[in-house]
Parts: C-alpha cells; sequence; structure tokens
C-alpha cells in the first residue's frame, strides 16, 4: 500500500511536471527506484523472516549440501544416497529394497541428511548454550526405531486406547445394563450420534499416531482431514444434544449446513489449498463454538454431572494454551504439541464418563414416561 502511495505521487508529479526541469525529474527517477529496491529488499527479508531459523543457519545448510553430494554426515554414510550423473538414483529409493512391513516409512536420502545435520548441528549449539530452534517448520526430535515424535505417537495411541474403551463401555451399557424398548432399542435417543462420534475419534487418533510417526503428504493430509471431521462432527452432536433435537428432519436440517461447509473445507485442502492458517481458523472456531455451547447447556439444563462437562470444557480450553505456548521438545522427546496431546487421556476419560451418565439420566426419565 505504501509503494502504492509514492507510486501514484510520482504518476501526479510526472503529469505535472512538463514544466519542471530536467534536474527535478531525475531526482524523482531516482527516489522511484529507491522505493522498488527497497520494497524488494522488504519482501526477500520478510521470505527469511517466515523460514525456520535451523533452514538459515548457514553450517546446516552446509552439512546438508556436503551430505547430498557425498551420502555421509560425518563418519555416518548412507548407502542409499547413490546418484548417478542425471541426479536418479542407482538402485531407486531406499526403502524400496527394505522389508515391506517397513516400506511406509520412506526415509530418502534428504530426509536422512536432514535429520543427521539437524543433530550434529543442535549439539554444537547446546554446546555453546544456545536453545533448540525448528528446521523446516519442526523442532529437532530424536527418532526412536525410526519413529519421528515418538512422544507424540505413545500420547496418541493411548488417546486411542481410551476412546475406544470409553465407546465399548458405552457400546455395553446401552445394550446390556439399561432398560430397552419392545424391540431391543435403546430409549437413549441419542445413542446413534455418539457411536458414529466414538468412529470418528478413534479414526482420528488413528492418523495422528500415524503422522507424528512419519510425516510425509499422505499422512499429513489424513491426520489433518480425520481431525477437521471429528471437529464439524462434535459441532453437530454437541448443537443436536444441548438443543434436545430428536426430530429426525429437524437433526437433517441442523446437520446438513455444517457437513457441506466440512466436507467443501476438507475438498478445498486436498484439491486447491493446504492452507493452514484458513485450516487453523475453521478449526479454531468449531472448537471455541462446541466449547461454549456445552458450557452454556451445563449451567441451563441442571444435568446431574454438569460438573464433569465443565472441567473437560475448562481443562480443555486450557489444554489448547499448550498449542499457542509452543517449546522446544525436552531431551528431543516431548513438546508441547505432544503435552496437549497427554492432557486430553483424561479429559477423554472423563468426557466418556459423562455420555454414559447422559444415557442413564435419559433412559431413566423415558421408561418412566412410557410406564
Amino acid at each position: 500500500m505504501l509503494f502504492t502511495c509514492f507510486a501514484g505521487s510520482a504518476i501526479v508529479a510526472d503529469l505535472q511536471g512538463k514544466s519542471v526541469s530536467a534536474e527535478k525529474t531525475s531526482f524523482k527517477q531516482m527516489l522511484r527506484c529507491y522505493w522498488v529496491s527497497f520494497f524488494l529488499a522488504l519482501s526477500c527479508l520478510l521470505g527469511v523472516l517466515h523460514a525456520s531459523a535451523g533452514d538459515a543457519d548457514p553450517l546446516y545448510r552446509s552439512c546438508l549440501g556436503e551430505c547430498e553430494r557425498t551420502g555421509c554426515v560425518g563418519d555416518i554414510c548412507f548407502p542409499h544416497c547413490n546418484f548417478s550423473s542425471d541426479g536418479a538414483s542407482l538402485n531407486g529409493p531406499w526403502y524400496m529394497q527394505e522389508p515391506q512391513y517397513i516400506r511406509w516409512k520412506q526415509w530418502d536420502c534428504q530426509s536422512d541428511c536432514r535429520y543427521h545435520c539437524m543433530l550434529n548441528r543442535e549439539k554444537d549449539r547446546a554446546a555453546s548454550g544456545h536453545e533448540p530452534v525448528k528446521y523446516h517448520g519442526k523442532w529437532p526430535f530424536k527418532r526412536v526405531f525410526g519413529i519421528q515424535e515418538p512422544a507424540s505417537v505413545v500420547f496418541s495411541a493411548l488417546n486411542l486406547a481410551m476412546h475406544f474403551h470409553g465407546w465399548l463401555s458405552f457400546f455395553v451399557l446401552l445394550h446390556y445394563k439399561l432398560a430397552s424398548k419392545s424391540d431391543r432399542k435403546p430409549y437413549y435417543d441419542y445413542a446413534g450420534l455418539w457411536h458414529l462420534y466414538g468412529l470418528l475419534a478413534l479414526n482420528s487418533w488413528f492418523w495422528s499416531a500415524v503422522f507424528h510417526s512419519r510425516d510425509v503428504e499422505w499422512t499429513e493430509k489424513l491426520d489433518y482431514f480425520s481431525a477437521i471431521a471429528l471437529l464439524g462432527y462434535s459441532l453437530i452432536v454437541a448443537i443436536l444434544r444441548s438443543f434436545n433435537v430428536r426430530l429426525e428432519a429437524a437433526r437433517v436440517m441442523v446437520s446438513a449446513p455444517l457437513l457441506a461447509f466440512v466436507t467443501t473445507h476438507i475438498l478445498y485442502l486436498n484439491n486447491y489449498k493446504l492452507d493452514y492458517g484458513w485450516n487453523m481458523k475453521v478449526c479454531i472456531t468449531m472448537g471455541v463454538a462446541q466449547l461454549v455451547i456445552w458450557a452454556v447447556w451445563g449451567g441451563v439444563s441442571g444435568h446431574p454431572s454438569r460438573w464433569k462437562v465443565w472441567f473437560v470444557v475448562v481443562a480443555g480450553a486450557a489444554a489448547m494454551l499448550l498449542e499457542i505456548y509452543d517449546f522446544p521438545p525436552y531431551e528431543g522427546f516431548v513438546d508441547a504439541h505432544a503435552v496437549w496431546h497427554a492432557t486430553t487421556i483424561p479429559l477423554t476419560y472423563l468426557w466418556w464418563s459423562f455420555i454414559k451418565d447422559d444415557a442413564e439420566f435419559r433412559t431413566s426419565i423415558l421408561s418412566k414416561k412410557l410406564k
């Protein structure tokens, strides 16, 4: 915008400057060139600022270049980093020579070069008393058995197990412990919604574990899209349950616009542009919306287990701060994102406890009405 103003001023001056001396015209041309150069330099600077600090480290870049030429980082060499004169691998990607069950990792020459150059650079930085920095947008994690972020994988797997336990115990409660209708269907009129919620949660945490094991394009997209689908559906469930929507037609009217939006959002990210900033705004909006809905519902509903809802809402909102207050991984393993995954484990247990309490509460009310 600033450059536009200066350019516009120069054009006006040119139109009015037929009577101005050649010396002044030359000065204006120099001034215009100065501003063009200034903004070009500023654009380059902003490009550097958006890159990770580790990427711009000359020693890291030098190590990376040497590794890509020689296939070695110090005393560590990678036999798969063998290239012909045209840049193609002589023997094909090295992971294609591994057993089938571990080929999915796809650790290629570039990945190994980046990883070991990063480790060497971080050792030097730690010895000099410097804090860790990010490389290619990620903190310097240490691999364990080829797993890229072991702590996040473990916590994702525990969340998966907790959701499976909650969903299975909910299923047993509905069909084997609570009273049912004459056709063996449960009295609880939100059973189907919570069953689908459980399946989406299991899918989301499964792909979270896979993505943190190995960050490649397809694992990233499956993790993101699964999380978006879960968030969107959770918002639908929050609206339907808090407003006590039981008619199928009304449920369709509420769900259809949100399902259409979530589907369009996923298609946009997959087929047009994987816009991380826009996706973050969408996810935060859906997450905050359902937290507010549940918090207000807990205050006005008089539900006997509303304290569990409030606890999950408050603790969940506090845990989200870990996504804002980012810190480097402790000993190369546990960062803020991993801690956030850890905090959701007990909250998941408490949330499924509320769902089961709600099923018992609604079943007792409806069964008494029908007797």
